[in-house]
């Protein structure tokens, strides 16, 4: 009887063995990792972003942003903004905003940048950059502090999004430098202790330009 019982279990294993195994479906990568959007991105944007610890400050016109831009540099001391982009130099000098427009002692005082930006991403809080401007590699990362002027247009839903953006702005030339800037530099690598400024700035501040049309009544 025992032997009848074991014959019979080891048959059932042959037999299922023979059959072929179940296979997972092929997974589609093609498909988005997350679920599309639904909020308002420049909200879903502000939010993520001081999530990570930046500062955000919403600017309904340019003449807001000049108001903005002085009282943060009031706030927090800043005798020395550096600026390299013509077109912020420019913008600035319009608003009779002080910055420092060269490389004059740039590694003694640079204390706080300013500079532009590819696209934000609204699920991450992620700021991309991009050596092609003319702040270059430097600006975003040497100083304490990180400014970044943007516009509400420049925010997209994800990573893939920024990048098929910068790709496009590019015609296909990628930068030879872009990266994906998520709040402070901070590392808790030592001890478990979180340090800021490991790798680039203190903080970041972004402040954000209202360029969408309005509305025609």
């Amino acid at each position: 009887m025992a032997s009848s019982s074991r014959e019979l279990m080891l048959g059932r294993i042959r037999e299922a063995l023979q059959r072929p195994a179940p296979q997972p479906a092929a997974p589609d990568f093609t498909a988005p990792l997350h679920p599309p959007a639904t909020d308002d991105l420049d909200i879903a944007f502000a939010e993520s972003f001081r999530r990570v610890g930046g500062e955000f400050y919403y600017c309904e016109s340019v003449e807001h942003f000049y108001n903005q831009l002085f009282l943060y540099k009031k706030e927090h001391k800043l005798e020395y903004l550096y600026v390299w982009e013509p077109e912020l130099k420019k913008l600035l000098h319009a608003g009779d905003i002080v910055f420092q427009g060269d490389e004059s002692g740039f590694l003694e005082h640079a204390s706080a940048s300013l500079t532009t930006c590819e696209a934000l991403v609204a699920r991450t809080g992620s700021v991309l950059l991009s050596g092609a401007t003319g702040s270059g590699r430097r600006l975003s990362i040497y100083p304490e502090r990180h400014l970044v002027l943007a516009r509400a247009s420049q925010v997209v839903a994800d990573i893939g999004d920024a990048l098929s953006l910068l790709q496009a702005r590019a015609d296909d030339k990628i930068p030879s430098m872009f990266s994906l800037t998520t709040g402070p530099s901070r590392t808790a690598d030592i001890e478990k202790t979180l340090v800021l400024g490991a790798h680039g700035p203190r903080a970041i501040a972004l402040f954000l330009l209202d360029d969408t049309p309005s509305p025609t009544a």
